[in-house]
């Protein structure tokens, strides 16, 4: 397996979870589950993509902008993550904010796999690609 598979794999998760967030109501168990739940595999995750993709990326003059680029909107998407926990499960506002959450990460995703990971393809070589999927793979292990 290589780095952009192992992201490509967390990723489809995240878009399950979220899918199941948006359609979750009130003040319930459901929601609780699926929000602490996606909270997690997006914090967990964004610490493994900037250590073992965006952090190898940013020394490389291609790729600087783009990794930059996507730590800033992991931080956007904290920002998110932290508006919902400041909002009552059961208030209008945070089925809004969980569709902008929603948008937000699906924006992030659709950007790392269609123009980073090519762009990334070029950087790396094969042997860097699978050591680098390890070591993601590994961090997400022990950290989720």
């Amino acid at each position: 397996m290589n780095i952009f598979e192992a992201i490509r794999k967390d990723h489809d998760t995240q878009r399950e979870l979220l899918k199941k967030l948006i359609n979750t109501t009130g003040d319930s168990k459901n929601r609780d589950k699926i929000f602490k739940a996606i909270k997690n595999e997006l914090e967990v995750h964004a610490n493994a993509e900037e250590r073992h993709f965006y952090k190898p990326l940013i020394s490389n003059e291609m790729m600087q902008e783009k990794a930059r680029h996507g730590i800033a909107e992991h931080h956007e998407i904290d920002e998110l993550i932290e508006q919902l926990e400041e909002t009552d499960y059961d208030s209008s506002a945070w089925l809004k904010i969980a569709k902008d959450l929603k948008d937000k990460v699906e924006h992030h995703l659709d950007d790392e796999e269609h123009t980073f990971f090519q762009l990334a393809g070029k950087v790396f070589s094969e042997t860097q690609k699978q050591n680098l999927a390890k070591h993601y793979i590994d961090y997400m292990k022990t950290n989720v």
